[in-house]
């Protein structure tokens, strides 16, 4: 197995940041080297993470960071042959989650895989059962040819925790930048129209978990849906909206069944916010054409 790199775009981490990262050192085959990206954290990340061994950290003015731009900038300043992107909220489950992330590069034609997302214990019922149905415990490799099966799900691949072989990022030209959010699915279009496999590996778990407000909600989603109709010649047929009500679905099904019925109405709420998002993220992105 060969070495990789772990790059971790920072802002006001606090103090979670120096678990993460003994988290990373801590592992059965830890990373050679570990990058911080810090966006001028005004609460002590930088200095926090620079009285830590092995970690290198990169300082950038705020208003420069792009979810794009800053992971290919640090990408292609990393001397291995992989890299794994994470978020500063999220957190290896055990020891073995670099590893397990890491071994479908077994196969030549894999270009990057994602982990499992599994929300922290204290997170809301709805929120576990989200990533639950987001993330299932069934490890897949899939080509482009898996598309019209998987719909949507071919393009899964989070940033949360990621893998990349730098040989095949480079090969598609890296992060599409500027992007305001989901240069991980757009990338992962890229690699399968251009022949790689995509991985996601349940065997390799992370915490990662959050319980936003609908305001929060809202604005993430106007952005997602803006993303999915600027460059929706790039996810053709994807049927977006039938997973979401199939989501919907399942997760209400859920609350009801085990009788939540506070948190079955937070969940209607949360949707709600989403739905609204994404109809005003379209609508804004048409009218910009």
């Amino acid at each position: 197995m060969e070495n990789y790199t772990v790059i971790i775009p920072t802002l006001n981490a606090g103090p979670a940041i120096v678990r993460l990262i003994e988290a990373l050192q801590g592992q059965t085959f830890p990373p050679e080297a570990i990058l911080v990206v810090d966006s001028q954290s005004d609460n002590g990340t930088a200095r926090r993470v620079r009285q830590l061994k092995g970690v290198r950290v990169m300082e950038i003015e705020r208003r420069a960071f792009d979810h794009g731009g800053t992971r290919d900038m640090a990408i292609r300043t990393c001397g291995t042959p992989f890299a794994v992107l994470m978020t500063q909220d999220a957190l290896p489950v055990d020891e073995s989650c670099m590893a397990e992330l890491l071994a479908p590069f077994e196969d030549p034609g894999v270009a990057a895989v994602c982990a499992r997302q599994v929300a922290y214990p204290e997170a809301s019922e709805r929120e576990r059962l989200v990533r639950a149905f987001r993330y299932p415990d069934e490890s897949r490799i899939w080509s482009a040819a898996d598309i019209p099966r998987l719909g949507i799900r071919a393009y899964l691949l989070s940033d949360v925790c990621a893998a990349y072989r730098r040989a095949a990022y480079e090969a598609v030209g890296g992060f599409a930048h500027p992007i305001e959010t989901n240069e991980d699915m757009l990338i992962a279009a890229d690699f399968l129209r251009a022949g790689w496999k995509l991985g996601y590996r349940a065997e390799a778990q992370v915490w990662h978990s959050h319980d936003i407000t609908l305001r929060q909600e809202y604005t993430r989603n106007r952005k997602v849906g803006a993303f999915l109709t600027r460059y929706a010649d790039r996810f053709p047929d994807s049927g977006a909206l039938g997973e979401g009500l199939r989501m919907v679905k399942t997760v209400s099904a859920q609350l009801l069944k085990r009788g939540r019925i506070i948190e079955w109405f937070a969940f209607g709420l949360n949707c709600l916010s989403r739905m609204l998002g994404n109809r005003a993220g379209r609508r804004q992105e048409k009218a910009h054409e």
